[in-house]
Formats: structure tokens, C-alpha cells, sequence
């Protein structure tokens, strides 16, 4: 059963102006020591901001680092998840998340599909 979609769209553009007034920033937003394009950052942006709207708004204690994206050895993207998203993850009952990410034309795009095989957990 879907339990959640988040689609989110930015700019690479800007994300390259950040990148150039801020250089840590790629390492509170993602994976610390990556060296990450402009493109690939605003793509993993994407998907995080995705993923929120997905869940239906922001997780409390939640940081920017507790959603990861990687690929498979195939290439397929998808989600890892830490400290308070895992948490919120596992009590929302959430068995699946699918992830499509795209970038061209200086945007990056990312849509998630939250699954869930069963009903959430009712421990608060």
C-alpha cells in the first residue's frame, strides 16, 4: 500500500552558488568527505526534500545527514536512513521507498514513493 509521494524539483544553478559561498555545505547536507558535483548534490537534495513531503513534513530531532542516498551496483538509487528519519520510519511502518532521481537542464528532480505492507505501529 502507498502510504506517502513527494516530488521535489532544484535548481543546479543554485545549488552551485551555494556551494561556491558556503564549501562546507556539501558535507552538513550529505555524506561528510564526498565530493559531490553540483548536479549530484542538487539531485541528493532533492531526494531528501522528497522524501520529507513523502512523510507529510518535517521529523523532529530529525538532521539533513539521517537521509542518504546511494546506488546499487547496478546504479539504482534509493534511500538509507539514521537517528530520528529510522525512527520515524519504523514507527510509521514503512516497508519500502522507492526513488527516481533525474537531472538536465540545470534541475534536478526526485519523486519518492513511500510503501507500507502493513498498518503503521501504534507505539508513540
Amino acid at each position: 500500500m502507498i502510504v506517502g509521494v513527494g516530488v521535489d524539483l532544484s535548481s543546479v544553478a543554485r545549488m552551485a552558488a551555494l556551494l561556491e559561498r558556503h564549501p562546507g555545505v556539501a558535507e552538513r547536507l550529505d555524506v561528510a568527505g564526498a565530493l559531490l558535483s553540483p548536479e549530484a548534490l542538487a539531485v541528493r537534495f532533492a531526494a531528501k526534500e522528497a522524501f520529507i513531503k513523502a512523510l507529510g513534513g518535517a521529523v523532529s530531532g530529525a538532521r539533513w545527514r539521517d537521509v542518504t542516498v546511494t546506488h546499487d551496483t547496478h546504479g539504482a538509487p534509493s534511500l538509507q536512513f539514521a537517528g530520528a528519519i529510522s525512527d520515524e520510519v519504523k514507527r510509521r511502518g514503512i516497508d519500502r521507498c522507492q526513488l527516481s532521481l533525474s537531472h538536465d537542464a540545470g534541475l534536478a528532480i526526485a519523486v519518492v514513493i513511500l510503501e507500507s505492507d502493513g498498518l503503521p505501529s501504534q507505539q508513540e
